[in-house]
């Protein structure tokens, strides 16, 4: 399926949960995202970082649309599975995920994604994640 950036937001924006954390596509291109989120107080744990929740859905919701973007037409990507390691604490203004296609299929895509934080203008590498997506007919 042929993603823009403006029909990919809307996707993001029709996605509720997407939506309540901020996350904000900003780069497509077929089988790669770029997705953002800016840090808010509702986004950390009781130690001041970023709930691992949020970033493994950030990584999750991410990786689906990268396949999307390889998906025919009339199919869905839903999640089959996926792993998420967390590799450091997150904290700073913003979250960016960079996700990818490894292997697109008929049935099943291979996924997967970074997660970094931005603190005063320094991305630092916080997650990596990876995701087995499902096609189904639309």
């Amino acid at each position: 399926m042929k993603l823009d950036l403006e029909t990919l937001r809307g996707f993001f924006r029709a996605a509720p949960f997407m939506a309540d954390l901020g996350v904000e596509p900003t780069a497509v291109e077929p089988g790669r995202v770029h997705t953002r989120l800016d840090i808010a107080p509702r986004h950390r744990q009781h130690t001041g970082v970023v709930h691992a929740g949020v970033i493994a859905a950030l990584a999750d919701h991410t990786m689906g649309a990268a396949a999307q973007t390889q998906a025919p037409e009339g199919c869905w990507v839903l999640t089959a599975e996926f792993k998420t390691s967390l590799l450091r604490g997150a904290a700073g203004e913003q979250l960016e995920c960079e996700a990818w296609v490894l292997k697109p299929g008929r049935q099943l895509s291979f996924t997967e994604a970074e997660v970094y934080a931005v603190a005063g203008g320094e991305r630092r590498l916080v997650a990596k994640a990876s995701g087995t997506m499902a096609l189904t007919a639309a």
